[in-house]
């Protein structure tokens, strides 16, 4: 198998922490998005309790998914050993 061209593993690399942060303001965005419609339309004031809990929410999917693709890369490393 031949190896990917440095170019191919650069960008691969970046989209490691983009993942990451994207993951986060998502997260953050949905929270608040969803203490404001509760508040304003439902008059339930969950401020600021719904946009931590997303923002946890959303840090967690993007260690989740650093960590995948840091195994998906350490297990193609090793295939080619083999």
């Amino acid at each position: 198998m031949a190896e990917k061209p440095v170019f191919r593993q650069l960008l691969e690399a970046s989209t490691i922490g983009l993942n990451l942060v994207l993951a986060t303001f998502v997260g953050l965005g949905m929270g608040y998005a969803l203490d404001h419609v509760l508040d304003k339309y439902l008059h339930i004031k969950t401020y600021p309790w719904l946009t931590i809990i997303f923002l946890l929410l959303g840090i967690i999917a993007g260690f989740r998914e650093m960590v995948r693709m840091a195994r998906k890369t350490y297990d193609g490393n090793n295939k080619k050993d083999i």
